[in-house]
């Protein structure tokens, strides 16, 4: 056998919308929304430049029910790059891609093969004796074990298996699309399984080696650290390496700030701006680094810093644009703060005491409950499935739980610490 090059890549979600950019302006807030493409576009450039003999994207090409041609057309012309320079390309359908109608309208270059929906394909590399197994989505929730039915390998070839799937919700929660397990795919004697659908990258099994690409760009702050793709040599039938091909050009990090000993609210903006200065200085300097903030702590400017959320955005997304428009931008401002005491007077403490008995009583109270989950279930039902994973508010949380009582509970700290504060 002929040794070669091969790059497995997934969970693309081109143009997928990225959060906390409506009303952003500016180059930082334009790289973010071009990030997707631009990571793309760049892991193109790499499998030219190493003259790879093949690259595989094991599903969510696309991000859902794409109407506008525009991202399709990107990616033709991103495939039609490699078509000039002799690589072929095969693409299998996830989640994402089984709703849109980019996916099953656009006609691709003739590099680009496709696995189809129906049953299990094969598709076979002559030239350096290669044969890929895969099944494309056809709806979105597809909960059947694809993997039990792909064929047996081809003898005398590397053999691939295109996956894509939640492989029985290991790594995290995920919708658990095309069940299987690793010992299923290890015994079904291919040399490759190149999974997607879990967005962080993993070894699971080597030799024959079981592999979540994870997704090539992070999205949101529940994506952090680096992303990439793989990149994977293969000498006489057997993988020799497999080497992270990082071309995400933004990182996504939490950056946490302790409060606790800041006198004034102006010590919380200098100790903000000093974490970013820290945190811009440990990164790598050619991505932007997208960031959430936490404050963290007990500290007497609790309730101020809560009643304060636009201001303390605002302050830090002023610290980040002082080193540069490119260098940092910031998310989000996370309050997860404790209040200490500041009150003084029997008064006031016997007040605020007998608040909290109330706020006591009502999370125990039923019917103030079902009454909160019948005006508060509608509206997040209709949150996107990916919003409701990005969640920083705890009160916004608790309602996606539907822990009602948690929500009284979250609403009588937020009234406490408003209390607090402008008691001071």
């Amino acid at each position: 056998m002929s040794s070669f090059q091969f790059i497995h890549t997934g969970d693309i979600h081109l143009d997928s919308p990225l959060k906390g950019l409506s009303g952003q302006e500016g180059a930082a807030a334009e790289r973010i929304r071009t990030a997707t493409r631009t990571a793309f576009e760049d892991l193109v450039s790499r499998a030219i430049e190493e003259q790879v003999a093949f690259m595989v994207i094991a599903g969510d090409l696309y991000d859902g029910d794409w109407r506008d041609f525009q991202t399709g057309l990107f990616f033709v012309r991103q495939m039609g790059r490699l078509r000039a320079a002799n690589i072929p390309v095969f693409v299998l359908h996830g989640n994402h891609d089984a709703e849109s109608q980019i996916t099953r309208r656009l006609t691709l270059p003739d590099n680009v093969q496709v696995f189809g929906y129906r049953k299990p394909q094969t598709f076979e590399l002559e030239e350096c004796r290669v044969a890929l197994h895969g099944q494309s989505f056809r709806v979105p929730a597809t909960t059947d074990n694809l993997a039990a039915v792909y064929p047996p390998p081809v003898k005398g070839f590397f053999n691939i298996g295109v996956l894509h799937t939640a492989l029985g919700g290991v790594n995290g929660p995920h919708q658990n699309y095309a069940p299987c397990s690793i010992d299923e795919l290890v015994n079904k004697g291919y040399d490759y399984w190149a999974l997607a659908h879990v967005h962080q990258a993993s070894v699971l099994h080597e030799n024959p080696h079981v592999v979540f690409c994870g997704n090539l760009q992070g999205r949101h702050i529940r994506e952090t650290g680096p992303k990439s793709a793989y990149l994977n040599t293969v000498e006489d039938g057997v993988l020799q390496s497999i080497e992270p091909l990082h071309t995400d050009v933004v990182r996504w990090a939490q950056i946490d700030v302790a409060v606790g000993a800041c006198a004034q609210f102006g010590d919380v903006i200098d100790e903000i701006k000093n974490k970013i200065d820290a945190a811009t200085m440990d990164a790598e300097g050619r991505r932007l680094l997208a960031c959430r903030i936490q404050l963290t702590g007990a500290t007497a400017l609790h309730g101020e810093l809560l009643a304060s959320e636009s201001q303390l955005l605002a302050e830090a997304r002023a610290a980040s644009l002082a080193l540069g428009e490119e260098i940092a931008w910031i998310a989000s401002v996370a309050n997860a703060t404790q209040p200490a005491s500041t009150m003084s007077g029997a008064m006031d403490q016997e007040a605020l005491n007998d608040l909290n008995v109330l706020l006591s009583q009502a999370t125990g109270d039923p019917e103030l409950q079902v009454q909160l989950a019948n005006e508060l279930g509608e509206l997040i039902r209709k949150l996107p499935h990916d919003a409701a994973l990005d969640v920083d508010d705890a009160l916004l949380q608790a309602a996606i739980n539907k822990d009602f009582a948690a929500v009284i509970g979250q609403a009588g700290t937020y009234l406490n610490a408003r209390l607090s504060a402008g008691r001071r």
